[in-house]
């Protein structure tokens, strides 16, 4: 099958060189796609599942402020939160 060209209405038959290329941008995209590898479906199934960010880091707070091996072993962390709460207490 010959592949052409329309230029202004005009059909123009594509050259060999031309043929040659559009073939092998073809087969260059078949073999990309035939690497791509599907996402499984738990990762979409994981993603929706899981509390927020947010949500995740207040329970890893309270966590770690019942624990006071947690709150030295994560210091930083522990004080950098505690510092905003302190600050911006609940009313």
């Amino acid at each position: 099958m010959s592949r052409h060209h329309n230029i202004n209405g005009n059909i123009v038959p594509f050259t060999a060189a031309e043929e040659a290329e559009w073939d092998a941008n073809e087969k260059a995209h078949a073999e990309a796609q035939a690497k791509i590898v599907p996402t499984p479906a738990y990762v979409s199934q994981r993603a929706s599942a899981y509390p927020s960010i947010g949500d995740q880091l207040d329970m890893l707070w309270h966590t770690m402020d019942k624990d006071n091996e947690l709150q030295h072993k994560y210091y930083d962390f522990y004080q950098t939160i505690k510092k905003v709460k302190v600050a911006y207490p609940k009313k």
